[in-house]
């Protein structure tokens, strides 16, 4: 596969990710869109990761540390790096591994502000 087309591939299954959490949050089942949603901004990370450099990351960690690295060269990340390690710590950690899923309303924001992670990453990664 092409790197441009992956790129799209990734892009792609972000939203379905997305698609998916909204679905999760219909049957109010929290912790499984925390999760989807959180697979959803690492799919979106890791598009705009491969887009800027040719490489994907494969893991967290390694998303985590190209992120920054990125930023570096590019200021303009910085606010999307933020919010990978908290959507990282909040939906990953506290929601999904941890099972904490209060405040409720927090949840369900953050959930649905994926989509707009995504545009964001898209817009970042055609610079």
């Amino acid at each position: 596969m092409l790197e441009t087309e992956r790129v799209g591939y990734l892009f792609a299954d972000a939203r379905e990710m997305y698609e998916d959490a909204m679905e999760m949050l219909d049957q109010r089942r929290l912790r499984n869109a925390a999760d989807k949603a959180w697979l959803a901004t690492k799919r979106a990370t890791d598009a705009l990761i491969l887009a800027r450099t040719g490489e994907e990351p494969r893991t967290s960690g390694q998303t985590m540390r190209m992120i920054r690295q990125l930023r570096r060269q590019d200021p303009a990340l910085e606010t999307l790096r933020r919010k990978y390690g908290y959507r990282q710590s909040f939906l990953h950690g506290a929601c999904f591994y941890d099972g904490i899923l209060e405040p409720e309303d927090d949840i369900i924001a953050d959930v649905r502000e994926t989509l707009d992670y995504i545009q964001e990453a898209e817009a970042m990664a055609q610079v």
